[in-house]
């Protein structure tokens, strides 16, 4: 029968299902491989992530199960969408703590996702009401939102100087390490060796080739920023 496997004294038995089966990931042993996907809730007042999301996550954890979190700022230049996480301050690494607790305590892998959203904002998401940032100074085109009325704007970025690339890498690594103290501090920061190890972040385009390198050197396969 179709599904069916000859199994010990010619007794048929159920095929595994492939997405139902253990999976590896780094140093990670999932026990299947249907993960829960980022989803931008727009539920996090002024950016702070709330106990609601203790239920949120936990209701859809299992154990050796993995979870990715909803898209989660990582400074007040990186808004573009209302009441969206972030992890660059305090109360917001404290707000995250209860949550992971949550989803470790059914046995979760939860893995930060930490972003920016360049261009894809306008001044009003923006601290002071300033231009976003962004690699360019072309703006993006007004698009219709999934309500298929309402219509989002974007503002004319501000493109940012060769300088300022390391402000913002430094944002990442700072989110990064937020993650893992919002994870109780488990887990070596990826980020952390880049400071150590004299690579020169000055240009954007050697942000990829620095992380390469070093991953070769030290041989591993680069982490995750993890709760």
């Amino acid at each position: 029968m179709a599904g069916e496997v000859q199994g010990q004294n010619g007794v048929s038995a159920e095929a595994p299902i492939p997405l139902l089966t253990p999976y590896t990931l780094g140093k990670f042993q999932l026990s299947n491989r249907v993960f829960l996907a980022p989803l931008t809730r727009l539920r996090s007042w002024n950016n702070v992530p709330q106990p609601h999301a203790i239920l949120y996550y936990s209701q859809r954890t299992t154990k050796g199960g993995l979870l990715i979190a909803e898209a989660t700022g990582v400074s007040d230049t990186a808004q573009g969408y209302p009441q969206t996480p972030g992890i660059w301050t305090k109360e917001q690494v404290e707000a995250w703590k209860p949550i992971v607790d949550a989803v470790h305590a059914k046995g979760g892998i939860f893995f930060c996702q930490i972003w920016h959203v360049g261009r894809v904002s306008n001044t009003g998401f923006q601290p002071n009401g300033q231009a976003p940032i962004s690699c360019t100074d072309r703006p993006l085109t007004p698009q219709t939102q999934s309500n298929g009325i309402d219509v989002a704007q974007f503002s004319t970025p501000r493109r940012l100087t060769t300088e300022e690339i390391p402000l913002v890498v430094n944002d990442f690594r700072l989110a990064a390490r937020n993650a893992i103290e919002a994870e109780r501090g488990k887990l070596a920061d990826p980020f952390y060796c880049l400071e150590h190890e004299g690579e020169d972040l000055q240009n954007k385009k050697e942000v990829e080739p620095a992380l390469v390198r070093l991953q070769q050197k030290k041989q591993t396969k680069p982490d995750f920023p993890l709760f």
